[in-house]
């Protein structure tokens, strides 16, 4: 009942129609999906996502896939959510900060701040943007993250039901997980779970837990929007060629148009947000989505 409510009440997609163009809006259409998704539990079959075309945020004269799932797979996804983000959360790395309960772009923008802010020695930045990241998770690697939990042949179906398109048709999915499924962005997460040690950071322990230790690098992520604190070039280019070999059996790779390596005094955008040194001056590029993410 919860995972019909945010998925009927709460969600700002609750108005938009799935292949099926079912919505349940009222309070009896509310009731009747409840009694289907706790009836269908174990014998759900996924359906193939509609997938639409939106304008990208920080350009509107692009447009990014976005699928659509039937609501009563997103009401299971709900549910398969409430089950699977409290065991992840649990083992996620500290300095991830999208999609997660408690967490926002303000949390992601302060800890970078703080990593770069008085006499950091950390100067050169790994400015990096994964290419197509929802587009391209690996399905078995995901898969095999989950391990046993008990509705990973779930998971499995959804990943592989396909997309229809208007004027296209049907098309399979090898890879990847549709932009737009409630279940989507915790799967990127998982997928990219480890990220931080492949980096190389290591925290500190006893009464400075919590702080990466002198001479490793510093990580904050956002999803897929990452950067990486270096101390030298050297490290920096490192970081990425081991980071860049950790992410192909994930199915990911780098955007190398959006993905440099640049000194601190040069400056970089994330999140909207210019950080440059030396003061380290913190100047809002993009007062929008700052706004959003307050919100």
């Amino acid at each position: 009942m919860v995972s019909v409510r945010r998925v009927t009440q709460r969600n700002t997609g609750r108005v938009t129609a799935g292949i099926d163009g079912l919505v349940a809006l009222t309070s009896q259409a509310r009731a009747e999906m409840a009694v289907q998704v706790h009836a269908s539990i174990g014998s759900h079959q996924p359906s193939p996502v509609r997938r639409v075309y939106v304008p990208k945020a920080g350009d509107k004269s692009k447009l990014r896939p976005l699928g659509i799932p039937v609501i009563s797979d997103r009401c299971h996804q709900a549910r398969v959510r409430n089950a699977l983000e409290p065991e992840w959360e649990a083992r996620f790395e500290p300095r991830s900060y999208g999609f997660r309960p408690g967490r926002g772009c303000h949390d992601a923008i302060q800890s970078l701040f703080n990593t770069l802010c008085g006499k950091s020695k950390r100067v050169w930045i790994v400015d990096a943007d994964l290419a197509g990241a929802f587009d391209k998770i690996s399905h078995g690697h995901l898969l095999e993250m989950l391990g046993g939990f008990p509705a990973r042949d779930m998971i499995a179906g959804w990943l592989k039901a396909g997309v229809f398109e208007a004027g296209k048709g049907f098309a399979p999915t090898g890879e990847g997980t549709p932009q737009g499924g409630i279940i989507s962005p915790l799967l990127l997460n998982i997928a990219l779970h480890g990220l931080e040690e492949a980096a190389g950071v290591r925290y500190r322990a006893g009464t400075q837990a919590g702080r990466v230790r002198e001479g490793c690098p510093a990580v904050t992520r956002y999803a897929d929007d990452l950067v990486v604190c270096c101390h030298s070039r050297q490290q920096a280019e490192q970081v990425k060629a081991r980071l860049a070999g950790w992410l192909e059996p994930r199915g990911l790779a780098f955007n190398e148009a959006k993905t440099r390596i640049v000194p601190l005094s040069e400056g970089f955008d994330f999140l909207g947000v210019r950080h440059e040194a030396p003061s380290i001056r913190v100047e809002v590029k993009d007062r929008r989505r700052c706004a959003v993410a307050a919100a």
